[in-house]
């Protein structure tokens, strides 16, 4: 049985009420599971849902946000959420919206409010980068954190040196109800030693969807300790760097399911602790231009029509940061000039955190977005392609997280932007 606080065994036997009793058992059953012999507080000021979407078929969910509202539950911490399924700009047909909006996103508006009365930070605190100045949810190095999204745990764990495990479900929740968590893996100093030794040895920066997915495909669920990068980012985590680790983490995860990789000379943990973080006996995997390439080639096209022409692009998952996003708008539109149109080939959304859209709220990027008719969005592109509707479209991507969960197409950076805009078709 693990080791309970005289407050958390109050809670276990029932104090509190049949309720809490019930959230504080689920968590003992998932941490002894996993061998935690002890709860541990959580720290972080907010918590962060994997769960923003109001799918029909999720009833038992929204009987137990009834459960626990019923029963006067709310959130020790508040918290985040990821980004809402639903945003009537992105581009769409009327059988779609029938769909989306009638039947398989129909409870979204009943589930909104019951987070609200949980707990949600805010109407507006829904994105897979709730760590962004403009979301508000930025843990600090060391805490702890109960939260669920993959892109966003492998991101705290690594970039902002905070802990936390990936958590399931509603597990997360429930941590951030109690304020504890069970104490194993990522929670832990043994948990956070590397297995993996990766060496990259390429001749230029490789892109970070690329790299993420590669290192993701190989370590799986171990940490990777990374050589190499450094000489390319170096040693200081600026915006434009943490961008790329965003963007490499969210590959690893999905690809994969690490929760957590330190980069030498650069992440907080790396710097502090270097190659005593790395276990005995690890694993090497060396990553060279050949093995970029082979895992390039190696993706599947799932489209029926291999050749189809794409009827629409998504940049943005996991969400864009303030920078990225005034960044490919500049580019976009210069493309689009450059090329003589008036909009972009295919029509394009750029998907950012509802913080970072209305950063740039009435600037000239948003003139330069609306006059070539790009979209900008809060959505979760996948939520939008994971389902029957759109599988058969053929949509193109540079994101190898969307690539993986969806039948979207990947293509790097540079041929997107020819792609979505005409400039220098071959």
């Amino acid at each position: 049985m693990m080791r309970l606080t005289s407050e958390q065994q109050e809670i276990y036997d029932g104090k509190k009420g049949e309720t809490y009793a019930k959230i504080m058992e689920t968590l003992v059953r998932y941490g002894e599971l996993f061998g935690a012999e002890e709860m541990v507080e959580v720290t972080g000021k907010y918590g962060h849902l994997v769960t923003s979407f109001g799918l029909q078929v999720i009833n038992p969910v929204y009987k137990l946000m009834d459960e626990l509202i019923g029963a006067g539950v709310i959130s020790k911490q508040q918290f985040t959420m990821d980004p809402r399924p639903l945003d009537r700009n992105v581009p769409s047909n009327v059988i779609q919206d029938l769909v989306f909006y009638k039947f398989m996103y129909s409870e979204q508006k009943r589930y909104e409010k019951q987070l609200s009365k949980l707990g949600l930070k805010s109407k507006d605190s829904f994105s897979c980068a709730c760590y962004f100045d403009e979301q508000g949810n930025r843990p600090k190095k060391g805490d702890i954190l109960s939260w669920a999204e993959s892109s966003a745990v492998v991101y705290a764990n690594s970039v902002l040196g905070a802990r936390c495990n990936r958590n399931s479900g509603i597990i997360e929740l429930f941590g951030s109800i109690l304020g504890c968590v069970p104490k194993f893996g990522l929670l832990t100093d043994e948990g956070r030693k590397a297995t993996w030794k990766v060496e990259v040895k390429t001749t230029k920066l490789p892109p970070a969807q690329v790299l993420g997915s590669a290192i993701g495909m190989k370590v799986m669920e171990d940490v990777p300790y990374v050589y190499g990068l450094s000489d390319f980012l170096g040693k200081e985590l600026t915006p434009e760097v943490c961008d790329y680790l965003k963007n490499f983490g969210a590959a690893t995860a999905s690809n994969g399911a690490v929760g957590l990789y330190h980069i030498d000379k650069l992440t907080p943990e790396a710097v502090e602790l270097g190659e005593s973080l790395i276990a005995d006996n690890a694993r090497t995997y060396v990553i060279d231009d050949a093995e970029i390439q082979r895992v390039i080639d190696s993706y599947p096209i799932i489209w029926k029509n291999k050749d189809a022409k794409p009827k629409m692009c998504f940049i943005g998952c996991p969400h864009l940061s303030k920078s990225e996003l005034i960044g490919w708008i500049h580019d976009i539109y210069e493309g689009v000039k450059e090329s003589g149109k008036k909009t972009t080939t295919i029509p394009t959304v750029l998907t950012a955190a509802p913080g970072v859209l209305d950063a740039i709220r009435g600037s000239k990027e948003e003139s330069m977005a609306e006059e070539i008719h790009l979209t900008l969005s809060y959505i979760c592109p996948l939520m939008y392609c994971d389902n029957p509707l759109v599988h058969s479209v053929p949509i193109i991507t540079n994101s190898n997280k969307l690539r993986t969960y969806t039948s979207c197409r990947f293509y790097e950076d540079k041929k997107i932007l020819q792609m979505i805009t005409g400039r220098g078709r071959m």
